[in-house]
Formats: structure tokens, sequence, C-alpha cells
């Protein structure tokens, strides 16, 4: 479709729009510190700096991956029919209406930590840019995470999204890949999205009266351990709508595994793309930093965005290791679903098994 092709030429052309602006004098910023190619950027260096060391406490951790699923389900609420401002920041704006959806469940602490600093700096950023920079630098906190590109101008938002636009953790993957495909995602784009924010990610309010619950082993990188979590048998397995199933079939204690991650990891369109991605580390960030760099601009006007990419900080180099296989489990207990492609070869972690530890909550003292 016309927008899905709008979309990719946009995301393609980002990379290309910061190589650009290296090759541009640089003028000193009024704090005499910064500098930036466009001066409408140096307001964003000291908000840059508040959101790592006051928001962040510069570690990917609660903070982080709240930000970061803030930019999903903010972008994702626009449809071609039904409407929406996608990367709007109607989500902050209207959150009395949006926080009524059911997919939005544990947003409210979201914006409990992001809110106030969006109030903060809402003479510099409207809401859209805001939770669009919160997210590109929240990922800089990850190692192996992406950097990805920043563009400012969006608009203030003028309406709540429609209801029914947030995929939720139990729908069918018809359903799923219907609702990317409608803002120009691919199956593969999907795969790519979701998985590597969960790598970094934890379930709230999904599981009964815990929060913080990994999905995967390594919650704090940025890594591809959970495109093979997600595929052992007897994996803890949540509907989204508080009742789990297999509990005593865990494989990885400590942590859940969603019905839509499980479905993405098994479903005949998708399970190819999602085990390509086991320990290919370049190549899932690669693709996880596209899908959200096109995430960042649905509905907006790249014409009217000016790129700030020069303000998010560097990426963290990746410092784990390879994805392996929990103590006691082999290649047997995997449910490979992809039949054009043999399972790559993954070492088992030594014994004893051990229970992986809740994200701790930015509100734990």
């Amino acid at each position: 479709m016309a927008f899905s092709r709008a979309l990719s030429a946009l995301v393609l052309a980002l990379p290309l729009l910061s190589v650009s602006a290296l090759r541009t004098k640089r003028a000193l910023c009024p704090d005499g510190v910064n500098s930036a190619v466009n001066q409408a950027c140096c307001a964003l260096f000291p908000v840059v700096a508040d959101l790592t060391e006051n928001l962040f406490d510069n570690e990917c951790g609660d903070a982080a991956h709240g930000a970061l699923r803030l930019v999903f389900h903010d972008a994702i609420g626009i449809s071609p029919t039904l409407g929406g401002g996608g990367a709007d920041g109607s989500i902050f704006t209207f959150s009395t209406t949006e926080l009524t959806f059911h997919a939005n469940i544990g947003i409210d602490d979201v914006l409990d930590q992001v809110g106030p600093f969006i109030t903060k700096y809402a003479d510099v950023l409207s809401p859209g840019d805001f939770i669009q920079l919160a997210g590109a630098v929240s990922l800089t906190q990850c190692p192996g995470a992406p950097r990805i590109p920043f563009v400012m101008g969006r608009p203030q938002p003028i309406a709540a999204s429609p209801p029914g636009l947030v995929p939720e953790p139990f729908d069918n993957i018809t359903s799923i890949l219907q609702r990317f495909g409608e803002v120009g995602f691919s199956p593969a784009e999907v795969v790519a999205v979701v998985g590597g924010s969960h790598s970094v990610a934890g379930a709230d309010d999904i599981v009964p009266n815990q929060q913080g619950v990994p999905f995967d082993q390594t919650p704090s990188l940025f890594d591809t351990q959970i495109f093979v979590d997600v595929l052992l048998r007897g994996t803890n397995f949540t509907d989204g709508q508080g009742a789990q199933q297999g509990e005593s079939e865990t494989a990885v204690a400590g942590t859940v595994r969603l019905q839509s991650d499980g479905l993405l990891a098994r479903d005949p369109r998708t399970a190819c793309t999602w085990q390509s991605f086991v320990n290919q580390q370049s190549q899932l960030s690669t693709a996880f930093g596209q899908g959200v760099t096109k995430l960042s601009l649905l509905g907006q006007t790249a014409s009217k965005l000016v790129d700030c990419s020069e303000v998010i900080p560097k990426a963290i180099a990746f410092t784990g290791g390879a994805a392996t296989l929990p103590p006691g489990q082999t290649l047997q207990d995997i449910q490979a679903s992809c039949p054009t492609a043999a399972f790559p070869k993954l070492a088992t972690q030594p014994g004893p098994a051990t229970t992986v530890s809740p994200i701790p909550q930015a509100t734990d003292s």
C-alpha cells in the first residue's frame, strides 16, 4: 500500500540525513559545551542528560523498559480507517481516555514516571516528541540495543486514539499481523519489534500480584536470549488476562511467556524469522532499530520534522555472550517450528538451575 511504501522510504532516508549532518558545519550551543548542526537541537542536550541521570538512573531498568513500552503504545494508535494520531503523544494528553483501554494496562505506572518530565519540558518538546526522545535514550541504557534516529517537530495531539488499536498479548496471530499490517509492518518486522522489545522488558500486572516478571533470562541486556526462552517447552504461559497455564512446568523459573510471543515463535508466517534471530545480535539490532524508527514516524509528516539524532547518546556495546539453554535442557526441549532451517546449536548453562529475579521497580527503596 502507498502508506507502507512511504514509511519504508522515510526510514531508509533517515540514516542518510544523519550522515549528511556529520558533514555539515557544527555550531556551539548556548551552553558553551555542546555543539549541533541545527541550533534547534541545542535545547535537547539538557533534556537527555536529565533523562539519563534522573529517570533512567544510567541503567537498563524498569524506567527504561517503561519508556520503550510507551513508544509502542502511543505510536500504534493509528488506523487508515479509524483514525488516530500515531506517534503524537495522545496517550499522555488524553490519558484519562486511553488508560481505560485494556491493552494499556500498566501504562499508568509508566506515565507516573515519565509524565512529570513531559510536563517539565513542555516548552521544549511536544508530548509526541518527548515520548520518542525518551524511547531513543532508553535504548542507549541497554547494552546491545541500537542507537536510533530522533526527529523533532511533532504537533500537539488533537484527540485520543480510537480503542482497539493496540495489539494485546492474548490476541491471535492473524489479528496481530493484520493490525501491524494496517500501518505498514510486514510479519518479519513484527517479529523484530516485538521480540526485540521483549528482550528488555517484563510483565507488570499481567501475572496477578507480580511486577517486573522478565520475559527472558537477561532483561537488562538487549540480546537474542528471548528467541530461545520462548521456544522452550513448558515455559510459564499467560493469556494476558491474569490466568496462567502450565505453572508447574516452568522451564525458566522466574520468567513468563506471553501468548503472543509464543504464537509468533511457532506460527508458519513468523517462525523462521523468530528462529533466525537466535545468536544473530547484529541482525536483531539492525532490524529492531529500523522497526522502532518506523513506529516513531507513524502519523507524522517527515518534511516538517527536524533531525536531532545527534543528541542521542552512543549505544552501549553488547557485553553478553551467546544465547544458551537453561541447566538440564537440551535442543530436544526446543519447540522449533521453522521447516526450512535447522535450529542453531546451543550450549547448556552449568547447573544447578536458578530463578531469574524480578526487575527492580522504579519505586522500590
